[in-house]
């Protein structure tokens, strides 16, 4: 069994962002599942010796099962390093030919914000205008080429122009899950309850409530995991951190060390628009080392945690984060509902479900 795996950059084995990360999560699970995976990735130059290869075996009588491509938060065409669209058409003519030659194609939409009025901000407005059409672009070709359209929700269908809806369907981030064992909380309880939260600190993660709740019981620890620069950025809007709240910059085991150690998992950001569609794969991540969520409602991820009972899903207010570690410090047994939920759901959200879950799409 083959298969044709597309994305418009080299595949990165150090990265740490989720756009970098998820390609290869997908890229393993699918060679996991037993298939041969003949690679279309890298710069425009590398992939058009990779798509020659391709058709050339294509020509030959090879079979593929289906092509899977994730795609970038770029257009496509303005993946090179330079960000000009020297070769505009060269993923369109491929999966062209591909659909010519009866070869379903599935392709992982990650992104819409430049369908939002910030996009673009500070931005030369010929290289926006140039962005902006491409992105289109890219749209029209997977109207007429695609079988499916993977987004990270239903919701962000709403946003996806040019594309017909009966191509949609859902394929969020997954989880690698570690080998987890969780013990019942007994009456004594956690002292301190332990918070953890990994992630970007910018006007799309604003956390100043959870911040002032933290402030307010001294017995439970915030520990936030972002990078230095974006911490650096945002420090003056929230108050002068006490000796409960820690910021460090850690990433790969280190991080997580940090996020086994925890009791709760946070995602209690102030909702806004993006969020009522956004996937976060720090919310699968939680998910997979099995720690109760603190999520906000009027998110996605919030509407998720409580769908699933694998958490709480509060106001974003103060107050009501307050009031839930006043409950758990006094009954810590609440946690134990949860870990049952989360032992049931985790196994659903792997990255290896995932990839089951496009090729049952692709070859059914």
């Amino acid at each position: 069994m083959k298969i044709i795996f597309h994305h418009p950059l080299p595949l990165n084995e150090n990265s740490k962002s989720a756009s970098g990360i998820r390609p290869l999560r997908m890229l393993a699970a699918f060679r996991e599942s037993g298939y041969i995976v003949d690679l279309v990735t890298g710069y425009s130059v590398e992939r058009k010796k990779c798509i020659d290869k391709v058709k050339e075996k294509i020509m030959h009588g090879e079979k593929y099962e289906f092509v899977y491509s994730e795609s970038s938060t770029m257009p496509t065409a303005l993946t090179d390093p330079h960000h000009l669209p020297l070769h505009p058409f060269l993923d369109w003519q491929f999966f062209s030919f591909c659909k010519k030659n009866n070869i379903p194609i599935g392709l992982f939409y990650r992104d819409v914000y430049w369908r939002f009025k910030n996009y673009g901000k500070g931005l030369n407005p010929i290289k926006k205008a140039v962005a902006k059409f491409s992105y289109e672009f890219d749209l029209w070709v997977y109207e007429r080429t695609l079988s499916k359209l993977y987004l990270p929700s239903m919701d962000m269908g709403a946003y996806v122009p040019h594309v017909s809806p009966s191509r949609f369907v859902a394929l969020p981030p997954g989880h690698v899950s570690p080998d987890i064992v969780t013990q019942p909380v007994s009456e004594l309880g956690i002292s301190p309850l332990k918070l953890f939260y990994v992630g970007g600190m910018s006007s799309h993660y604003q956390m100043h409530e959870l911040f002032k709740a933290v402030l307010n019981v001294p017995d439970v620890q915030l520990t936030l995991c972002t990078r230095e620069a974006e911490w650096r950025s945002v420090q003056h809007e929230y108050p002068a951190l006490a000796p409960n709240i820690k910021v460090v910059h850690l990433s790969g085991a280190a991080m997580e060390a940090q996020l086994q150690a925890c009791d709760i998992a946070v995602l209690f950001v102030k909702p806004q628009e993006y969020w009522e569609f956004a996937s976060p794969v720090k919310l699968y991540e939680y998910l997979g080392f099995q720690k109760p969520i603190l999520a906000s409602e009027g998110t996605l991820a919030g509407r998720f945690v409580k769908e699933q009972g694998i958490g709480w899903s509060l106001p974003y207010d103060m107050n009501a984060v307050t009031k839930l570690l006043g409950a758990l410090r006094q009954r810590p047994v609440l946690f134990n509902p949860i870990y049952e939920k989360l032992k049931q759901v985790a196994p659903h959200h792997s990255w290896q479900a995932r990839a089951e879950q496009v090729i049952t799409d692709l070859t059914q």
